[in-house]
């Protein structure tokens, strides 16, 4: 186990402590980076970029746990972890925020099964069914007692903005959490907007294309991992997991109308990831290449940020490239999108009535 390893290291001699010791920083590279997912958008010109006004707003909207009746809670954390720490790192010209947010976990089968007992008590003591509209009434009633009793599950988000390129980056592969996360922007910074990313050419339709190709535009290339859906309302779909895409049977499905939705790609052989039909960059990893030259500074927040963003910024740049470049989009119309994506969560956060201006 882990002390005998211990042990053998300590003494069997420098050489095999060497080995040691390098098997260890290569297991760690490989999931160090804070980015395990990453969906981004751009930053809208209206929002003035400073970092000490960024701080300072930011400090007025930190994490606080949930109270005992709040289903969900969210705020910014000391971007390092440390206690007492700068909510904004500003490395490399790369702004790093951490995202909070914890939320109350009751199940619904939980609160079914108790208004079901309440409606059958009701019942066997009045000889009547309660009404929709007092069910309704109930499941509320059971929820706000429940919810004090419910156990909180909390997750953090790395935030990244690049200020130069006005790029949001947030680490998450849901859109509901990227929807938190902009609802959070929104609130805290004043006139901060988002817009997505509309690309000459549709991530599902270049997908398609490479596909077809066998091929994916450099420095890109494809690697054994993909899915298809049908866009009809059967919805049939077919997986293709650790296996060669050069297949006629693919081209067929997509001959047949399937789409892709996911595909695993790897970036000028440094970056791999499965690109979504959305333009979600999933399942992450950073390949042994580029942590070349920083075995030192591998447990540094510092080079962890300035890696990450360094490759992640390229990457982005060249994925938008694949697409055909950006295309203009009708900012108002696209706002118009984002808000109503965004106001789905917001009335159980700490943050009423914010605008998250944004669509996923």
């Amino acid at each position: 186990g882990f002390f005998h390893c211990r042990a053998r290291v300590m003494l069997s001699g420098e050489r095999t402590g060497e080995f040691v010791v390098r098997w260890a920083i290569h297991k760690r590279d490989r999931g160090m980076s804070m980015f395990k997912n990453l969906m981004v958008c751009r930053i809208d010109s209206a929002w003035a970029m400073s970092l000490d006004k960024v701080e300072a707003d930011a400090a007025k909207a930190t994490f606080a746990a949930c109270e005992p009746t709040q289903p969900k809670s969210m705020g910014f954390s000391p971007a390092r972890g440390l206690q007492h720490g700068r909510l904004v790192e500003s490395i490399g010209g790369q702004w790093i925020m951490k995202v909070t947010i914890e939320q109350r976990v009751l199940p619904a089968s939980v609160v079914k099964r108790r208004v079901e007992a309440r409606v059958a008590e009701i019942k066997e003591k009045t000889g009547r069914v309660p009404s929709k509209k007092e069910k309704a009434l109930l499941k509320d009633e059971i929820t706000r007692e429940l919810l004090p009793k419910a156990f909180c599950k909390q997750q953090e988000l790395s935030v990244w903005i690049d200020p130069h390129k006005r790029l949001l980056g947030v680490d998450t592969g849901s859109k509901s959490k990227f929807d938190d996360v902009t609802t959070l922007l929104a609130t805290a910074f004043e006139s901060f907007k988002v817009t997505r990313y509309q690309t000459v050419i549709a991530p599902a339709t270049g997908m398609a294309e490479w596909l077809r190709e066998s091929e994916a535009p450099a420095p890109f290339t494809l690697d054994q991992d993909c899915e298809l859906k049908a866009v009809d309302e059967a919805k049939s779909a077919v997986k293709y997991s650790r296996h060669n895409l050069d297949l006629d049977e693919i081209k067929q499905h997509l001959q047949a109308g399937k789409m892709p939705t996911k595909v695993a790609m790897t970036w000028s052989s440094r970056v791999s990831f499965m690109l979504s039909d959305d333009m979600q960059l999933k399942k992450l990893q950073f390949l042994d290449v580029v942590f070349a030259g920083h075995e030192a500074e591998v447990d540094s927040f510092d080079a962890n940020v300035a890696i990450a963003t360094g490759e992640l910024s390229k990457l982005v740049d060249d994925l938008l490239d694949g697409l055909g470049g950006v295309r203009e989009v009708d900012v108002d119309a696209d706002l118009h999108d984002g808000n109503e994506a965004a106001s789905e969560g917001r009335s159980d956060t700490r943050q009423p009535g914010a605008e998250a201006h944004m669509a996923a």
